[in-house]
């Protein structure tokens, strides 16, 4: 259902690509569609191939590109992309989804019903629009993202607004002031992430300064999971760390370290400790009998494990200085 939105509100739409295949294209047709008129298209180009800039500003004039030297990777691009950006609201976008014509009017409506949401889910669905990708990200007992509804027939069962922890990063729409409040030094997402488990830390971060995520599936939107990432014939399917080549593998593993390191509490640490150890242990397992060149690349470096210290120390800063909303 669509509520009130906030007349003359801009949107700002950040989209970050490496050119794969035709996806970009798909997605800015579905962003010219769209039935909310207030907005702005940013693409942040990490392809690069100058074929691709040639293409964009061709057919899309209206699209404020930036093209990198080199690739940023995802969180980098989507700081980049915040930066540069004017809106209101910022819907941060995967190069390989689709948005129904109405996703960015249901969106802001759900923003709409507290201050204190700052990120709103849609009905994320795969590309066939009858298998679920995400209705909302939810903090397991092993701390990782639990994606609800993943993989599953859609047969009308989440068709409840409610609150959520955390969205999904392919389709994350946020409010600017709290990406503004959980902004640490110069970023909003972590740069030293890369790629994996951002939508989480963020998330994280925002919960524990009080903010709230919320989802309406009057907001759909069609994503090919892993299309960007995976290796070939990865796309959709489970048991994503089989399709990820070693660096990308890598990086999930680090960047689930960092994400508690920086935002769990002691208590609830200690809690789930339980959960995280027969976690880990199958996951190591599964390395040591089918990628142990991994082993040696996933040692945490040790810089990383300082900067992720010295960033637990800002954010439980500023949640002690938060004077309330």
């Amino acid at each position: 259902m669509i509520m009130e939105c906030f007349p003359n509100k801009t949107v700002s739409i950040i989209i970050v690509t490496a050119g794969a295949k035709d996806y970009l294209w798909l997605l800015l047709d579905s962003v010219r569609k769209q039935t909310y008129p207030c907005f702005e298209i940013i693409v942040i180009d990490n392809s690069l191939n100058p074929r691709l800039k040639q293409e964009i500003n061709k057919g899309y004039p209206e699209v404020k590109l930036y093209s990198n030297s080199e690739n940023l990777f995802y969180c980098q691009a989507l700081n980049q992309g915040i930066d540069i950006s004017s809106g209101d609201f910022i819907l941060c976008l995967n190069d390989d989804v689709v948005l129904s014509r109405e996703f960015i009017k249901e969106a802001l409506g759900a923003f709409n019903i507290n201050q204190n949401i700052g990120m709103v889910s849609g009905k994320i669905l795969r590309r066939d629009a009858k298998i679920i990708d995400s209705t909302g990200l939810f903090l397991s007992p092993w701390r990782t993202a639990r994606e609800r509804g993943y993989g599953s027939s859609d047969k009308g069962q989440y068709q409840k607004e409610e609150y959520i922890f955390a969205v999904n990063g392919a389709v994350a729409f946020y409010r600017r002031k709290m990406l503004e409040a959980v902004k640490i030094g110069g970023d909003y997402f972590d740069g030293d992430y890369r790629i994996f488990y951002e939508d989480l830390d963020i998330a994280w971060r925002a919960q524990n300064l009080g903010w709230k995520g919320y989802y309406t599936p009057w907001a759909i939107a069609y994503h090919a999971r892993g299309a960007t990432v995976r290796s070939e014939g990865g796309g959709d399917k489970p048991f994503a760390r089989r399709y990820l080549n070693d660096n990308l593998h890598c990086g999930l593993i680090r960047n689930r370290y960092l994400t508690f390191i920086k935002n769990e509490s002691c208590l609830d640490f200690l809690l789930h400790l339980p959960f995280i150890f027969f976690y880990d242990l199958a996951v190591w397992c599964y390395i040591l009998f089918f990628k142990p060149c991994i082993i040696k690349m996933s040692v945490i470096n040790f810089d990383y494990l300082k900067r992720a210290f010295n960033k637990r120390r800002l954010i439980r800063k500023k949640k002690e200085l938060k004077g309330g909303f």
